[in-house]
């Protein structure tokens, strides 16, 4: 769609017109940074993700301090997934890209958003609170696939349309419900946790390439349920689809509570985002860096 040596997939959609149209959407000066702490989701779900560690560096009587971060991953907590981070198969990346070029940091990988910027229009989906007034509460931590019917029912509470380059952020209420567990909870979720988060079949993909969204973005661990619910074949995992093939960024691990609530507050579901990621020349993801302004 956007020539043979793109590297920036669908954020292509959010212009300069979008742009502007977007900081319109500024009226209160209210101001909501979407990023956890990045030590926040500890121990790592995942073993080949760890936890940061922070050292504060100082010098003995030195007026000055200085700090180093070993062992950090970018994508450990509130992150983006470049398009480098999953191809449709193990050598198919977006736009035709391969493994080699992926590992060369040739193509796809994070420079390439930082480079450019993250910045337009968003919509909060709070598919948690719209379920709950529709009398079918979600739980969280269970590996319950969110539906089209699902999205359909929290865009009609939103109360607004599609535009092309949207960022849509979906609430689960993943993110509030793991840091309100003790820690003999948390250190039993690695390699053995449940998530809701967005069913695994064509229908879903579908229903996002028509809506010409740029980036989804979640407040739980992968986007979509996990495990994995969808039958055998390409639409089991949807981050195959979604970045391999679409180019769509995934944003995850977000901290939605604090719009959400602000959303439920004043009725408004559509704001300005601006996020800056990590400018490493080949990364593979980035921590969020974002910023809701209503």
């Amino acid at each position: 769609m956007f020539g043979e040596t793109d590297n920036v997939g669908l954020f292509n959609l959010i212009t300069p017109g979008e742009v502007k149209r977007a900081a319109g959407l500024v009226r209160r000066g209210a101001v909501f940074p979407l990023d956890a702490a990045v030590n926040a989701f500890s121990p790592a779900f995942f073993p080949s993700r760890g936890v940061p560690r922070h050292r504060v560096l100082h010098g003995e009587h030195s007026p000055m301090f200085d700090d180093v971060i070993d062992n950090f991953y970018p994508q450990a907590s509130s992150q983006w997934d470049s398009l480098g981070h999953m191809g449709y198969s193990a050598d198919e990346f977006y736009n035709g890209a391969t493994a080699a070029d992926v590992a060369a940091g040739r193509r796809n990988t994070i420079e390439h958003w930082a480079q450019r910027g993250i910045v337009g229009r968003a919509v909060l989906l709070d598919v948690a609170r719209t379920l709950a007034d529709d009398g079918r509460p979600l739980d969280p931590a269970s590996a319950t696939g969110i539906e089209v019917a699902d999205l359909e029912l929290a865009w009609e509470r939103a109360g607004v349309e599609f535009a092309p380059g949207d960022v849509v952020m979906i609430r689960t209420g993943f993110a509030e419900w793991y840091l309100e567990q003790p820690l003999e909870v948390r250190t039993g979720l690695p390699g053995n946790f449940a998530a809701a988060g967005l069913a695994q079949n064509e229908e879903m993909c579908r229903y996002i390439w028509d809506h010409h969204v740029s980036a989804l973005v979640a407040d739980n661990v992968g986007l979509e349920v996990w495990p994995p619910q969808g039958e055998p074949g390409p639409f089991r995992f949807l981050h195959n689809v979604l970045i391999g093939q679409f180019g769509l960024a995934i944003g995850e691990l977000w901290w939605l509570r604090d719009l959400a609530a602000d959303c439920a507050t004043d009725g408004v579901y559509e704001m300005f985002l601006c996020s800056s990621p990590i400018h490493l020349p080949g990364g593979i993801g980035s921590p969020a860096n974002a910023i809701a302004i209503k």
